[in-house]
């Protein structure tokens, strides 16, 4: 017998392609968590969690990212020991920040958060005195993905995700930025507020882990 396939069902069938295609989760609300983890980095089941939350118009942040973030990816997320959290905690003092964050949210719904942050950072001085996002992101981000972030950043759905990480920030008594957590066999230790050299880090992490 022939099932017949009435008409949404075949409008259905037809738009399955581009339902599905790389670029739809682009184009649809994603959630806060969803957003959470497309905003980390590493294996979820790393022996060790740590959660950063930062500020992307705040120096000491951009500091802790270059010097000790970046190679704690390279030798312990890329490795499967951390898994690397990012949090918004944009602090008011700071003019362009909750943007920033805004912009860092939609490339991590356009499946680019690593690039953005790193560029975020890198070119802080530039969009802190311009507020000019997309000058500053062009290098990292196709003109059609900046017109999509630019509708993300301007529709306000992303707010949602960076409100949820304020209020864990303020649950766990983030006072300054950056602040690290870490967190191994459920056990979390807050690290001193402010960032912390990736010697020190290191050496905490390799305790850690020999636990």
């Amino acid at each position: 017998m022939i099932r017949r396939i009435g008409f949404v069902g075949l409008l259905f069938w037809a738009l399955a392609p581009l339902l599905t295609a790389p670029g739809a989760q682009a184009q649809r609300k994603v959630s806060a968590a969803e957003l959470t983890t497309l905003k980390a980095l590493g294996s979820r089941s790393a022996p060790i969690t740590i959660e950063v939350f930062s500020d992307f118009q705040c120096p000491a942040c951009k500091n802790t990212y270059e010097s000790t973030l970046r190679p704690l990816i390279d030798n312990y997320v890329v490795t499967g020991k951390v898994y690397l959290v990012h949090r918004d905690y944009p602090l008011p003092i700071h003019s362009y920040s909750k943007v920033a964050a805004r912009w860092a949210n939609a490339g991590a719904q356009l499946g680019k958060f690593a690039k953005v942050e790193q560029t975020l950072y890198a070119k802080q001085e530039t969009w802190g005195a311009s507020g000019n996002f997309e000058a500053a992101l062009g290098g990292v981000l196709t003109p059609a993905e900046l017109k999509r972030a630019r509708q993300l950043v301007e529709s306000g759905q992303l707010d949602a995700a960076i409100d949820s990480d304020i209020a864990l920030g303020n649950s766990k008594r983030v006072s300054q930025t950056p602040s690290l957590f870490v967190t191994h066999r459920g056990e979390t230790t807050s690290l001193p507020p402010g960032g912390v050299t990736y010697p020190l880090l290191k050496q905490y992490l390799d305790y850690l882990l020999k636990q």
